[in-house]
């Protein structure tokens, strides 16, 4: 621990150094990536400052405590011990999990995509509220949220397929633990004899990728443009505005016809996927680490049924983290951040644990 202090306080003086020169404000994006260096590393080094002179008075209290022969400063300085006792083990602790590595992408923004599975309508209409979850929590996070791709599903108001484009303060720390199959156990509307059925939808939360993160050569690029579908509306009709990519050496195809314009569906389309190729690049990362890790909290992977949603008992069960919740009627109205914080709480903890016997 104190080897990576050392490094830490060290970085911290050096970018104090860079950010001071007359000359740093010439390059803006530099400067930026600096400061959001120094502003994450001073926490670290604030901690480590106080930790050193708690453990001083620690030192000097306990000399006290063996040296005087006063009954009434030796009660005195006992009970000061315990408490910075309790106060240096306290930061101890917190210095150790500030020093677990972040993921750098948790301040990007993020591409949500959430798609109808197994099930029919009801796994359409589902879909739906969950997408209508994550808008509510969005509102109450005061995030910005733009469509990319919304297809609905024929009949009831439910969706086959969303894609937006989620923006803010650290999106992507917040949203990624929620990639994976979400299922539901609940009565659908369609039922007329009250039996509870299951459907699923997935949750796909990519971190959104900028030019400087993934390289795409414009040769590799195969892009259709056709007319965009849908109800009424002569630009629907008459104007091919829908932009459809194809990026050939791995195959993966965007699509966006939500804008009027050739041009925005185009930039949206190629947003989404820098973002793919970014999440693939991670995913190939993940495996490796995801392979001796108990949780899966982080892994970003897909195919794992992360959640039940079980209306009759108002429960929510997140399975990887073996938490079951009784306030779904809450949840499902966007009161999200219980759940996301014992999420990130059982990552941390792994991480520090993998951080302690590495």
């Amino acid at each position: 621990m104190f080897d990576k202090l050392k490094k830490v306080t060290s970085r911290y003086h050096e970018i104090a150094d860079l950010l001071s020169k007359p000359d740093a404000v010439n390059d803006q994006k530099e400067y930026r990536r600096l400061s959001k260096e120094y502003s994450d590393l001073t926490e670290i080094v604030s901690k480590y400052d106080e930790y050193g002179k708690t453990k001083s008075r620690l030192e000097e209290n306990k000399k006290l405590l063996y040296e005087t022969s006063d009954v009434e400063m030796k009660e005195l300085a006992s009970a000061e011990q315990e408490e910075l006792q309790q106060k240096f083990d306290k930061l101890e602790a917190e210095i150790k999990e500030l020093l677990v590595p972040k993921d750098p992408n948790d301040s990007k923004n993020a591409i949500l995509e959430i798609r109808a599975g197994t099930g029919g309508d009801e796994a359409a209409l589902f879909a739906a509220d969950l997408y209508r979850m994550y808008s509510r929590y969005a509102e109450k996070k005061g995030w910005k949220m733009e469509t990319v791709t919304y297809n609905e599903s024929s009949g009831l108001g439910g969706l086959k397929e969303v894609i937006i484009n989620v923006t803010g303060n650290d999106i992507y720390g917040a949203l990624k633990y929620e990639s994976g199959v979400h299922r539901v156990q609940r009565v659908p509307e369609t039922e007329t004899q009250g039996r509870v059925h299951t459907s699923a939808a997935s949750v796909a939360v990519l971190p959104e990728a900028d030019e400087v993160d993934v390289e795409v050569n414009s040769v590799d690029l195969k892009i259709d443009v056709f007319r965009s579908g849908g109800a009424g509306g002569q630009n629907v009709n008459k104007v091919e505005t829908a932009i459809r990519i194809t990026h050939i050496p791995t195959g993966v195809v965007v699509q966006c016809q939500d804008e009027r314009s050739q041009l925005k569906n185009k930039q949206k389309a190629m947003k989404v996927l820098r973002s793919r190729l970014l999440e693939a690049e991670i995913e190939k990362q993940n495996q490796l680490v995801s392979q001796k890790r108990k949780l899966m909290v982080g892994s970003g992977d897909r195919s794992d049924k992360i959640r039940t949603y079980n209306f009759p008992q108002n429960r929510l069960t997140d399975h990887r983290i073996g938490l079951t919740m009784y306030n779904l009627s809450l949840i499902m109205e966007g009161d999200l951040d219980e759940l996301f914080e014992k999420l990130k709480i059982a990552d941390r903890a792994e991480k520090l644990s993998e951080e302690t016997h590495a």
